[in-house]
């Protein structure tokens, strides 16, 4: 499978993010550049690049944008995705991310590993739910997903 070279978010429009959301995006983005599975799928009617890709992630007119450019910075391809399936998620995320980070300050390790378990649920779920809008337009793995799920995550917040 192909790869992500470069990952940017277009935070036109979004609210500053709290240290915390910051930490999280950043965090994402390596971790995505150290190891990422993103390809796009074979279609019968055109070639489609190989990769790897640069990603520009974008909310744009209330959807989600995946624009995609070759390495020389050619226009591989680009996608939008409704952000309807990932409201409920994503606020889910946020409420479970907010008691984990209230924990890790007043409560035992025992509560914070429940809290914890929780958090990374949810996370897999969003990653599920983007595995499947993602379907028939690029194929990732799970890791990836999780990693990107985050960054949806970040542009919700704006």
């Amino acid at each position: 499978m192909s790869k992500l070279l470069s990952v940017e978010i277009d935070e036109a429009g979004l609210a500053p993010p709290t240290p915390e959301i910051e930490q999280e995006r950043k965090v994402a983005i390596f971790d995505l550049l150290e190891d990422n599975s993103f390809a796009l799928p074979a279609r019968e009617d055109r070639t489609v690049p190989t990769g790897p890709f640069n990603l520009l992630l974008a909310i744009r007119e209330r959807r989600l944008v995946f624009d995609l450019t070759s390495q020389s910075g050619d226009k591989a391809a680009e996608f939008h995705l409704s952000l309807g399936p990932f409201r409920q998620v994503v606020k889910d995320y946020f409420q479970i991310c907010e008691s984990y980070f209230d924990a890790v300050k007043k409560m035992p390790p025992s509560q914070i590993e429940a809290i914890d378990m929780a958090r990374r649920g949810i996370h897999n779920e969003g990653a599920r739910v983007l595995q499947e809008r993602l379907e028939g337009k690029a194929e990732v793995d799970i890791d990836t997903a999780r990693r990107l799920f985050t960054l949806i995550c970040v542009l919700h917040w704006g």
